[in-house]
């Protein structure tokens, strides 16, 4: 299997499996991308890029393309149903320590970027991959539509509901974290806002976020049974009925909403796996360490992975690539752990409903030292390559 130029499949056009294509494009590689969706569309809403994963676009060699299109946030604020501060983060201090932090851009931007930069690369739609097969000489991907392709190697980097994954790993089925979500990017009122925030309390939390182009990205969570029916036929007037005793801005983003804008799904991801390389596969991305977005690292993981894999190929040069997937495993597994696990239980907190357990919360995290905190954000945002 050792190739100086091995023909490689990417399954998924999502920002783990173009980040990685656009990082072995560096390598001098030609990997194909197989997209599920007839096209790949501009959706999705916010999301954060954390100073990891900013260092991780500049390993990459993209980040100066990314962080013009994205908006530096000044602190991030944990607040209560008054509006009191829980906990408050400076990104100046943070960004001064270990680069840009806080950093917003809206997903289909993030996914313009990388689809340029992918260049002259092969991106094919409607191939929804359903299984694998591999030998002593290469492995095989079958599509639904009944299609199949040849590689040296596979990168699996098709989402959270990866059949691959599913073939690998039977027991690796999505977990509900036992709350529900609506999201939406909506123009500027006329809100005046410095940093990201988020409210927590009983009814639900509430998270604002600004954007470039006087844009909001916004969204909030509800404690909620899994595939609730009625969730589905909830409206923006049915949410600011729930959050109309919030604090300025929510009452005033909601009334600024439209039914349109909404994006609703329930929050879930997969428990830690063991093994992201079989092989000639290697898991990347939310096929391999979906997380809750609790700690914005979602789409930070997988340009992780893109850095680390590209990182690792060029380390160890022309060994086989099941060697370097891996040495790729044994970088990634105990990162991509913690940070599922933590954001896990973070989410289990912040979504209390108890009225003397928030209370009793509040007032604990209100005295957690600031060198605690700063701590934990170092062992998110130091990288290894």
């Amino acid at each position: 299997m050792k190739n100086s130029n091995p023909r490689i499949a990417i399954v998924g056009g999502g920002i783990a499996g173009l980040t990685t294509a656009i990082a072995l494009r560096k390598l001098g590689f030609r990997p194909s991308i197989f997209e599920s969706a007839p096209e790949i569309k501009a959706l999705g809403a916010g999301l954060v890029l954390a100073a990891n994963a900013i260092k991780a676009l500049e390993r990459i060699g993209i980040a100066d393309k990314v962080i013009p299109a994205g908006q530096l946030l000044n602190t991030f604020s944990i607040l209560d149903q008054n509006g009191q501060p829980i906990t408050v983060a400076d990104s100046q201090i943070l960004s001064d320590r270990y680069g840009v932090n806080n950093f917003a851009i809206h997903r289909s931007e993030l996914q313009r970027i990388l689809l340029q930069s992918t260049g002259d690369l092969d991106i094919i739609t409607g191939k929804r991959a359903v299984g694998i097969k591999q030998d002593e000489k290469s492995a095989t991907l079958y599509f639904q539509d009944g299609t199949k392709h040849n590689a040296d190697v596979v990168l699996v980097a098709d989402g959270i509901h990866s059949a691959i994954r599913q073939q690998l790993i039977p027991a690796s089925k999505p977990r509900y974290a036992g709350y529900t979500c609506w999201r939406a990017v909506i123009q500027n009122p006329g809100i005046e806002l410095s940093g990201s925030s988020e409210t927590w309390a009983a009814a639900g939390r509430f998270g604002i976020v600004p954007l470039k182009h006087q844009q909001i990205y916004w969204f909030l969570c509800i404690n909620a049974p899994q595939n609730d029916p009625t969730m589905r036929t909830v409206m923006v007037d049915d949410l600011s009925a729930r959050f109309k005793d919030f604090h300025a801005p929510i009452p005033q983003i909601l009334k600024a909403t439209r039914n349109e804008q909404l994006i609703w799904n329930d929050i879930i991801d997969i428990a830690p796996i063991k093994q992201f390389a079989y092989g000639r596969v290697l898991l990347l991305g939310d096929a391999a360490h979906a997380t809750t977005p609790n700690m914005g690292q979602g789409a930070c993981q997988a340009i992780e992975d893109a850095a680390v894999l590209l990182d690792q190929w060029e380390k160890m040069g022309d060994a086989l690539p099941a060697d370097i997937f891996r040495a790729f495993e044994q970088r990634r597994l105990k990162r991509t752990s913690m940070i599922v696990n933590r954001s896990w239980s973070l989410g289990k907190v912040a979504q209390w409903s108890n009225p003397l357990a928030i209370t009793l919360r509040n007032g604990l995290f209100r005295r957690i030292p600031a060198s605690l905190n700063e701590r934990q954000l170092a062992e998110m945002y130091r990288v290894d390559f």
